[in-house]
């Protein structure tokens, strides 16, 4: 028996989640106290205690009164702020209809398993019990497919809000220093980590105990209903992801083919048309659509975890507290999160640019090591000393500690990851500066270095993977490699809060440069940034490398759903499954990259256009057009993201009405061998190219000096390398690791259809 009661359980989880929902609002309250409003005079600062008087001289010198430069970063801001709501609101619409639309789908596959009865139906792992109808798991698998949708809009909506709310106190505060701009930008991210695993966490255990009212104790059909709550998440995710990433990249390909290579003006120049378009892309892209992406993988590893465990001996003897384990480690997570949070916002305080990536790094070992020790409390008092875990057909003995390594397996195996990305994306280490180099023979040379430096980058990740999926099913079968993906996640509020401050730093920069403050602010800026861009590595790396785990244990839950008892390679069926599942990634991913070349297409002749009709643009006597390069972006994104989308919606539905779930399970299989990989070096050979042209840009160290200022040849190089990249690191790259997930979780929900009228074209012949 557990040591701790079901009753205390029913408390934990809703308690955690508000305490993580209560820490991002005061969080937030602390970014909101930096004003957007000029309103400081002598007065008040004089005022400040005991010393205000010599605080209010230091402003003064620093201009930090220049009543202009608040007022424009606030009109910057707000223009940011509207264009995101707009495009998010528009791209909502769409996905409003399709959400209807698909909620109506899985209603009638489902409904139609066993002719819409309402009678109870035998269990399908223990055919003496009675379990609730087929139509029950169809309403319930519907609400919960809504209930997911709806939260995974909602997290990605409150944090691009919250971006937007940040990025111009982001650039006020880098007057004061990098150290107040870095605490801005961090405590803003943490808001909206903190939100989305809190959200996720009380949604959906609200939804199981509603559900419970009505299904009492069959855990099974409960359990597999719920499933539809990842799909919901993660099918919301997907268009966040391209609609946002097509957004983003068009206006940025654009801005810096014209801006920076043709016309020779700097970034984020407020002469530039797409250079509102490219700082919303930002926030439509890095943060709504990022956002989305994490809650849907937590999402998906919980629901994998607790199909798994319902037809367990944690279901079967309905120990309500061993059920709960997954979501018991993400409240754990959320508690480990804020104290790791306090680490860099209020224990230490950076001084010098140099300890802003060390701050960041610290933040990930912290919350791992802190973690360790937390999953090692819930598992000692949550779960029996041994216990069975359903194994394709049999019941495999656990013990507790096996499940204890299985989660740090996974925890770790993130950290390793996260840090091997940044090895390869940071300008810090030899690899980058390599391609960096490169670039003194052309861009030719340097696309090559980029490449190999991305394929070369997937070898320890893999091994990462390949451990923690090897550690995890030996001793927990599939269950323990869905406990290996939440590991990996349960540091999700801080994975969240790094990445996040990664796109509000960027913005943060580009308000700097169009407020037209000092160079040494923009100085700052532009290290806040390029330590995010390394951060957003990472917290890709963490979202591919949690996809894989997602998606094998989804995998083996629908494998056990569908009643399939081994998948062999060698049957024709599977492997003509696996080789064209492999192949989807790189149908995706061409459609991805061809919107983006199409979409900048546009840009560039938009913005050729302005700089060539409006007179005086140049001179910087007058404003841009930038609504219509904003217009450009939004109707690209939302055109080109429906086929992409629907590939990955339709083809689980396809394979499994016509070619049945044996077909199906070797697609599955292959796109998430081939997916992973790509998604790898595509994000990796993205961020480094990024960040060679950073490199070159800051000239911070002899060698970066030598190839040139802005503007010299090995910079132009790495601008095009830079231009490859982005539709690489922040379309493809990450909604790959959306596909690998979407397809499985989709095809878990519809497995009952699939086992029972699926395979049309093999029972003809």
């Amino acid at each position: 028996m557990a040591l701790l009661p079901d009753l205390g359980t029913e408390i934990v989880i809703p308690l955690c989640a508000v305490i993580g929902i209560v820490f991002s609002l005061v969080q937030w309250f602390l970014v909101s106290k930096v004003k957007l409003s000029p309103e400081r005079g002598g007065a008040s600062a004089a005022n400040n205690g005991k010393n205000g008087y010599s605080e209010y001289l230091i402003e003064e010198e620093d201009g930090l009164n220049d009543q202009n430069v608040v007022v424009k970063c606030a009109e910057i801001q707000n223009a940011i702020s509207e264009g995101a709501t707009s495009f998010l609101f528009t791209e909502y619409q769409y996905v409003g209809i399709f959400m209807v639309a698909f909620a109506i789908l899985i209603f009638l596959f489902l409904g139609s398993v066993e002719g819409f009865s309402t009678k109870s139906q035998s269990c399908t792992y223990d055919k003496e019990k009675l379990c609730k109808p087929a139509l029950a798991t169809a309403i319930f698998s519907t609400v919960s497919f809504l209930l997911g949708a709806v939260t995974s809009v909602i997290s990605g909506f409150l944090g691009m809000k919250i971006a937007t709310y940040a990025n111009a106190r982001t650039t006020l505060e880098a007057r004061k220093g990098v150290g107040k701009a870095f605490i801005t930008a961090f405590r803003s991210g943490a808001v909206m980590g903190f939100l989305l695993a809190a959200n996720g966490l009380l949604v959906l255990y609200i939804a199981i105990n509603l559900f419970k009212l009505y299904y009492g104790d069959d855990w099974e059909g409960l359990f597999e209903a719920i499933t539809g709550y990842g799909l919901g998440g993660s099918s919301m995710a997907l268009f966040g992801r391209v609609g946002g990433g097509i957004y983003t990249k068009a206006a940025d390909v654009g801005a810096d083919l014209v801006g920076k290579v043709e016309r020779n003006i700097p970034e984020d120049d407020p002469r530039n048309p797409a250079v509102i378009a490219d700082n919303v892309g930002d926030n439509v892209g890095d943060i709504a659509g990022m956002g989305s992406d994490l809650f849907g993988s937590y999402a998906e590893s919980s629901c994998a975890a607790l199909v798994v465990a319902s037809i367990s001996s944690f279901g079967i003897s309905h120990d309500f507290t061993a059920m709960c384990y997954p979501l018991l480690i993400s409240s754990m997570g959320i508690l480990v999160c804020l104290i790791t949070t306090l680490f860099a916002t209020d224990f230490f305080e950076i001084k010098a640019v140099k300890e802003i990536e060390p701050a960041l790094k610290k933040q990930l070992i912290i919350s791992t090591i802190l973690m360790t020790v937390g999953i090692a409390i819930v598992t000692w008092t949550c779960l029996p000393s041994s216990f069975t875990i359903f194994n394709f057909g049999t019941q495999k003995v656990v013990k507790n500690w096996q499940l204890f390594l299985c989660v740090c397996v996974g925890l770790w195996a993130g950290l390793i990851i996260g840090f091997v990305t940044e090895y390869y994306t940071s300008n810090a280490y030899s690899p980058v500066q390599d391609v960096a180099d490169s670039c003194r023979t052309g861009a030719a040379t340097n696309v090559i270095f980029g490449l190999a430096l991305g394929y070369k980058s997937v070898i320890i990740p893999i091994f990462a993977i390949a451990i923690s999926i090897f550690v995890s099913f030996t001793f927990a079968a599939m269950y323990g490699i869905a406990v290996a993906a939440l590991g990996m996640l349960s540091t999700i509020a801080t994975g969240l809060a790094i990445d996040a401050y990664g796109p509000i730093s960027d913005n943060a920069g580009g308000i700097a440069e169009m407020a037209g403050m000092s160079h040494r602010i923009r100085e700052r800026t532009d290290a806040l940034d390029a330590a995010g861009n390394t951060t957003a590595a990472i917290g890709k790396g963490f979202a591919i490398g949690s996809a894989a785990l997602v998606s094998l244990a989804l995998f083996g839950a629908f494998v056990s759903r569908a009643a399939i008892s081994k998948v062999d390679v060698l049957t024709p069926k599977v492997f003509i499954g696996l080789i064209v599942g492999a192949m989807l990634p790189y149908w995706f991913s061409a459609m991805t990259m061809k919107s983006v070349g199409s979409a900048a297409l546009k840009m560039v002749e938009e913005v050729r256009r302005q700089f060539n009709t409006i007179p005086g643009l140049m001179e910087g006597h007058a404003k841009p057009d930038y609504a219509t390069c904003v217009k450009i972006s939004t109707d690209a994104s939302i055109k080109e993201m429906i086929p992409p989308g629907a590939l990955v919606m339709l083809t689980p539905l396809i394979v499994g009405t016509f070619f049945g779930v044996e077909t199906l399970s070797g697609v599955l299989a292959g796109s998430l061998v081939s997916g992973v990989q790509i998604a790898i070096s595509a994000s990796n050979t993205g961020g480094a190219w990024d960040n060679a042209k950073k490199y070159i840009e800051a000239g911070a160290s002899e060698h970066a000096r030598t190839l040139g200022p802005k503007g010299s040849d090995p910079h132009k190089a790495a601008v095009i390398g830079d231009t490859i990249g982005d539709p690489l690191k922040d379309t493809s790259g990450p909604s790959l690791n959306i596909l690998i997930k979407l397809m499985a979780v989709e095809s878990l929900v519809f497995a009952p259809f699939f086992a029972t009228h699926g395979g049309l074209l093999f029972k003809i012949f």
